[in-house]
């Protein structure tokens, strides 16, 4: 098996079950640990995976995204612990766009309920947690549904949002990097983004410390964009330092 043949098996295996350890990928593929590294290496230069202590993950691409079934199963707590702290931002707002995604759908199940709220959303989850909640308003905006993602989008999505001021956006990204911004796979959603984004007069990103330093194919956004950015405390100190500064305040928790 040449080196391309198997980095190839090493991107199918990791897209499949999500992650992948030297040791096990060393067995399988009948190579040394090293060459399995040096296997890593490469493609995580490529922009394919990014790694781990003793393995990798795949980063989300034009061609590999994951589904929102499979985001509901993977750091849940974390994810938990990161939107409430995005609800703690809320301030004074009376309207807010929430992003499609499953950190977004936690911020939806966080909001408080003691007060009134309109929310826009293009996620179904994200509506269907909030239709009958408190005294919210819930704007389910229009256009085509995503399978894996359960949002929807293209022009008629984004033609309802160009109607709307916002005060606080929610967004998510499937990267954040302080020098290719937020990014995420497909353009259709990368749209959406960018127009939650010009509606809103603040706009908080929320989302796991394995975002931070991966790269997609659509910018949406750039890191100087937003008031705040909340992750995890796995984000490194002096890597959430870098970030604040261009601009945003770093909450890890």
């Amino acid at each position: 098996m040449s080196a391309a043949e198997r980095q190839r098996q090493i991107v199918g295996t990791a897209r499949r079950l999500g992650s992948v350890e030297v040791a096990q990928l060393a067995q399988e593929l009948g190579v040394a640990r090293e060459t399995v590294r040096r296997d890593l290496r490469v493609l995580e230069e490529h922009g394919l995976l990014r790694r781990t202590h003793g393995g990798a993950y795949p980063v989300e691409s034009a061609g590999f995204e994951t589904t929102l079934a499979y985001r509901t199963t993977m750091h849940v707590p974390e994810k938990r612990r990161i939107a409430s702290a995005a609800v703690e931002l809320l301030g004074d707002a009376e309207t807010v766009f929430i992003d499609e995604g499953f950190t977004p759908q936690l911020i939806a199940e966080a909001l408080p309920r003691d007060r009134q709220l309109t929310v826009v959303t293009a996620s179904l989850p994200v509506a269907s947690v909030l239709a009958a909640a408190g005294d919210f308003t819930v704007l389910l905006l229009g256009g085509r549904v995503r399978g894996g993602t359960l949002a929807a989008v293209e022009h008629w999505t984004t033609q309802m949002l160009a109607g709307f001021v916002i005060d606080l956006a929610f967004i998510g990204a499937n990267g954040i990097s302080r020098e290719h911004g937020l990014t995420t796979p497909d353009p259709a959603v990368s749209e959406v983004k960018a127009q939650a984004m010009r509606a809103a007069r603040r706009r908080v990103f929320a989302g796991l410390h394995t975002k931070f330093g991966a790269v997609s194919f659509c910018r949406f956004a750039e890191v100087g964009d937003f008031e705040a950015l909340v992750t995890s405390t796995s984000l490194p100190a002096p890597e959430a330092h870098r970030y604040a500064l261009r601009g945003p305040q770093v909450v890890r928790v």
